[in-house]
């Protein structure tokens, strides 16, 4: 078989989302392929709307149900172990993609000898297939046989994993797995498993949707969604020095750490939230301090954060008490200024 299709679902049956996805890979323009729809011990009725797939499609679609939530990389590791197909792909159950996307893909590696190939994609609030808003994964530097100078770009930037497929050969080589139990799994795993990788080729076209919803997991803001961010931060430098990329690729991982684990949660939080927890903001400053005290000096952070998330930045490291005021306060200055 060519290829395994891996959708870990929880609770996605309203509103049509899974139905969407699901229509989206059985139009697929590729003959030789399956679908592994994995049921995160979902409360809704997912699990029976997979089903009713499956009975309609039995050479095409397969279900598996979980007895526990493992959340998504603990769903894709179960399909992971299930899958026939030479390479793999993955998707989310509440987005869908363009009818060619994976022949594309093959045919890029079949043509190129690549052992993972990827595309770009779209954002899009309205089930269907007009065009929506490119977001640029991908750039010609992270394309060709990888070697140090690229693999430094995948660390800093490796893009989404449901816009590439993966030769499964590599997969089980390394046995290459996903964090379960927590979100932000992609954090972790993407940079590392394109560190095992040879050769990525490029589909420079749009061809994955994401789809924009008040559900999806970038859209809430809680402390405990940051500290799942901050651990899958914690668990790509615990992988790096494991497999030996922490030394070779210091700088890029501080920088990767740097914008996972500190400034991201850092400035999600504080739009999230309307009273921060002063002493979450001290442990986040004293995370960043005992994993990376000069991530300052780090000539990519140099490029990376404009003037006023540097002073942001510094405030918040010499007082999270002075950040927070200042940052509510220069928050309730702008909403009353320019409405926003």
């Amino acid at each position: 078989m060519k290829l395994s299709i891996i959708v870990p679902v929880y609770n996605m049956a309203g509103d049509g989302k899974l139905n969407y996805c699901m229509d989206s890979l059985l139009a697929q323009t590729i003959a030789d392929y399956e679908i592994i729809a994995v049921d995160d011990a979902s409360t809704d009725e997912s699990f029976e709307i997979l089903k009713r797939y499956e009975q309609r499609n039995p050479d095409r679609v397969r279900v598996v149900s979980s007895p526990e939530n493992r959340r998504q990389g603990g769903a894709r590791n179960i399909g992971i172990e299930l899958a026939q197909g030479e390479w793999i792909g993955f998707i989310d159950s509440d987005d869908w993609i363009a009818p060619d996307m994976y022949e594309k893909l093959l045919a890029r590696a079949d043509e190129s000898g690549a052992d993972v190939t990827g595309c770009q994609y779209q954002l899009t609030s309205e089930h269907s297939m007009n065009p929506g808003k490119l977001i640029v994964n991908h750039t010609p530097e992270h394309t060709g046989i990888l070697g140090e100078k690229q693999y430094r770009k995948w660390m800093l930037m490796p893009g989404s994993m449901v816009i590439k497929v993966y030769q499964k050969s590599v997969i089980d080589q390394y046995h290459l797995r996903f964090p379960e139990h927590v979100f932000y799994e992609d954090n972790c795993a993407s940079p590392l498993w394109m560190m095992h990788f040879t050769h990525f080729e490029l589909v420079d076209e749009p061809l994955y949707y994401y789809y924009q919803h008040e559900a999806s997991t970038v859209h809430r803001i809680t402390r405990e969604r940051c500290y799942e961010r901050m651990k899958t931060a914690e668990m790509l430098v615990e992988g790096c020095m494991r497999e030996g990329f922490y030394e070779p690729y210091y700088k890029e991982l501080e920088a990767r750490f740097t914008q996972l684990y500190y400034v991201n949660t850092l400035f999600s939080y504080m739009a999230g939230v309307r009273i921060p927890s002063i002493p979450f903001l001290k442990e986040l400053r004293d995370g960043m301090n005992a994993y990376f005290p000069h991530f300052r000096d780090n000539p990519y952070y140099r490029e990376m954060y404009d003037a006023e998330q540097k002073k942001m930045i510094d405030l918040h490291m010499k007082s999270p008490v002075r950040y927070a005021l200042y940052d509510k306060a220069l928050r309730m200055y702008r909403r009353i200024r320019y409405g926003n």
